[in-house]
């Protein structure tokens, strides 16, 4: 695995090249921080739904998923149907509703920006709570991204693993830096071709050398049965209802995920959802199940068993042994697109959040478009050097690293997207209490794990009833802002 291969890395170059000069097209159409952040406004169907899956679906679908089916077998699918029930909620209740009201709430740019636009707050505290939330988890995301590349260079090419986190993470930077969103969701869609076509091929080609799928199944049914049960460890102890609750719960998480509700604010027009939601659902549905499928088929392809973090590399090795160099090559770099494709969504949601909601709001109110773009540009290249830093231990688990970050967003945004969307009598102060409840409870429980359960369930559920509570002891909002929650409800953009 970590013999220099000509034509792995040939397939890798060229595709990073093609990356790079996606960023580099998108470099000389960018002027404005509307065209940086959400691309004018201007995505289509086919674009938002395969950006927002693969920013979505980032390495840890092609690691941290299949080795946690590898280990644990389909234990792993309440994870994947938790994210299929989340994502089909999110497009079906949340997508068309939140690109109305942003464009129609004083075009509203980033989250932090709707937020404040939203509720009129004058005071920007909201807005700047928001962005500190985003700032906090978006830098542990995004370690999570760095660590997943850092893995695959290691593996593939034998290069020190802190120097594999430094090369994945320059040519993110590279056309996160230079294009902006456009560039962000042109490569995503490319990337998440890769993706869905890779997580497909390498489990059915594992299964016709072993025989086919009925021999594997016999053979991993021989080997430990209880995997083919996911209401058991694989030791056969009975999973709680606790540990169920746990894994469904990752579904909880996408009505908060900025990187995600972006793809929606920056659709053509909220007609087109629909045929999105379909493409989506249907590349979400194939690539969660063939993720598991891969961890459960490696337990009989592969003869050296994986331990411990290396058990999230088992796609990348199956992938190295099944194909020649150069389509090996053309697979794996499947991986470092789902890795890619998230952290530049990430760092460009992050580097918006600062220059809009920090530099702008607190700074340099009178900035010019230009000036914030560089400003932009720049937090892109500081917080990868954090979340390099960050994601220096080798021993890191991918799933766990993302598993927080998605908890934290989902609690501090999730509830508060959902009420601000659905209910008119939401106030301000009823939101910064929905915000600061779910994401310190996420950080808390997290530090005690009380009674083993997943941290976003306590905190999603605190959230909403803080927002709940707080709005209604709080004044009706103004009739301005009834009206435009009303104007909403009949738009049709």
């Amino acid at each position: 695995m970590t013999g220099y291969s000509t034509g792995v890395l040939a397939a890798f170059i060229l595709y990073l090249i093609g990356m790079m000069l996606i960023g580099v097209i998108y470099y000389r159409k960018t002027h404005s921080m509307s065209e940086y952040i959400l691309g004018g406004r201007q995505l289509g169907a086919w674009v938002t739904s395969m950006s927002a899956e693969a920013s979505d679906m980032s390495g840890w679908m092609l690691m941290g998923l299949p080795g946690f089916a590898y280990s644990s077998g389909l234990q792993a699918g309440w994870i994947a149907l938790g994210l299929i029930l989340g994502t089909w909620a999110n497009w079906v209740f949340v997508a068309k509703r939140l690109r109305k009201y942003t464009q129609i709430a004083n075009d509203s740019l980033t989250l932090p920006d709707y937020f404040q636009n939203r509720f009129r707050d004058t005071s920007q505290t909201l807005r700047i709570v928001s962005a500190i939330f985003i700032l906090i988890f978006f830098l542990i995301y995004t370690s999570s991204g760095f660590v997943a590349g850092g893995k695959l260079f290691h593996t593939v090419f034998g290069i020190p693993y802190a120097w594999a986190m430094v090369v994945g993470a320059f040519v993110i930077v590279f056309y996160t830096f230079l294009g902006g969103f456009m560039a962000v969701c042109w490569t995503d869609f490319v990337q998440g071709v890769m993706m869905f076509f890779a997580i497909l091929v390498v489990p059915i080609a594992a299964m016709m050398l072993i025989g086919g799928p009925a021999a594997t199944y016999n053979t991993l049914h021989t080997l430990n049965s209880e995997l083919f049960n996911p209401f058991t460890n694989p030791d056969g102890k009975p999973l709680s209802i606790v540990a169920i609750v746990s894994l469904l719960a990752w579904g909880l998480g996408y009505f908060g995920q900025p990187h995600i509700l972006v793809r929606f604010m920056a659709i053509r027009s909220s007609a087109e959802i629909k045929h999105a939601t379909r493409i989506a659902m249907t590349w979400v549905v194939l690539s969660l199940a063939a993720a598991v499928l891969v961890g459960m088929v490696g337990r009989v392809y592969l003869k050296q068993p994986l331990t411990g973090a290396d058990v999230e590399t088992v796609f990348l090795v199956m992938a190295n042994d099944l194909f020649s160099s150069f389509f090996a090559g053309v697979v794996l770099s499947a991986v470092l697109a789902a890795i890619m494709s998230t952290a530049s969504s990430q760092l460009l949601v992050t580097a918006s959040a600062f220059s809009q909601d920090f530099y702008k709001a607190l700074i340099r109110p009178t900035a010019s478009e230009h000036e914030l773009v560089w400003i932009s540009r720049l937090t892109v290249v500081a917080v990868t050097a954090l979340g390099v830093l960050l994601g220096l231990d080798p021993n890191n688990f991918i799933l766990d690293l993302v598993a927080y970050a998605w908890a934290g967003f989902g609690a501090a945004f999730g509830p508060m997207i959902l009420m601000s969307l659905f209910w008119k009598r939401m106030t301000r102060n009823g939101a910064l209490a929905g915000i600061i409840v779910g994401g310190l409870t996420v950080l808390i429980w997290k530090q005690f794990a009380w009674l083993g359960l997943y941290e976003i369930v306590p905190g999603f559920a605190f959230s909403l009833l803080a927002i709940y509570i707080v709005s209604l002891l709080d004044d009706p909002p103004a009739q301005e802002i009834m009206d435009e929650f009303e104007k909403v409800n009949n738009s049709d953009i």
